[in-house]
């Protein structure tokens, strides 16, 4: 499936895309996490520096004092959001085009082409 970003919904974006994590390729592709709230504000989350490796003769992965960052992410694009997990093998997989304006969700619009 390739590289993607995740964006877990608390938004209403219609039949089947409520309150679920979802996959998009059409951010920045670095494997980032973000969260579109229930007001449909898209959020950015920044784990970087929670987490260390610790040499005990063996990498050991330890958690840091650093709690992460969440942060406004204001796109404006249409991007494609899937759900992140498909399991209905005869059903072609449902796809969304949100329409974001500075990070706020403008518009949805239903496919289910895959």
């Amino acid at each position: 499936m390739g590289i993607y970003d995740t964006i877990h919904s608390s938004y209403d974006l219609g039949p089947g895309f409520w309150n679920r994590e979802l996959q998009t390729k059409d951010l920045d592709g670095y494997m980032s996490y973000n969260w579109i709230d229930p007001k449909g504000q898209l959020w950015t989350v920044d784990h970087s520096g929670t987490y260390a490796f610790e040499d005990t003769g063996s990498f050991k992965v330890v958690k840091s004092i650093n709690h992460g960052r969440v942060t406004p992410y204001t796109l404006t694009k249409q991007i494609e959001l899937y759900p992140a997990h498909w399991n209905a093998h005869y059903a072609p997989c449902p796809t969304a085009m949100v329409s974001f304006f500075e990070g706020i969700v403008e518009q949805v619009l239903f496919a289910s082409n895959h």
